[in-house]
């Protein structure tokens, strides 16, 4: 993939990017995410986002240290 692509998906994720202000944790909303790598549609995105945390936990990390459900 051409770095300068690279570099500009780097760039619009860092955007996205929130900060807790009492704590300094850095997150990102999926809502945002999901336009930013191209789904249209929530339903299309959400089997993603469960993919990721099955991933999270198969490499041992706990998913609700890394992943917030909206209420």
């Amino acid at each position: 993939m051409d770095k300068q692509i690279l570099h500009q998906l780097h760039s619009d994720f860092e955007r996205c990017a929130n900060t807790d202000e009492a704590t300094g944790v850095e997150y990102w909303f999926a809502r945002d995410l999901q336009k930013l790598l191209g789904y249209s549609q929530w339903r299309n995105f959400e089997p993603v986002i469960e993919k990721a945390i099955a991933a999270c936990a198969g490499a041992g990390e706990n998913p609700e240290d890394h992943f917030a459900r909206a209420k």
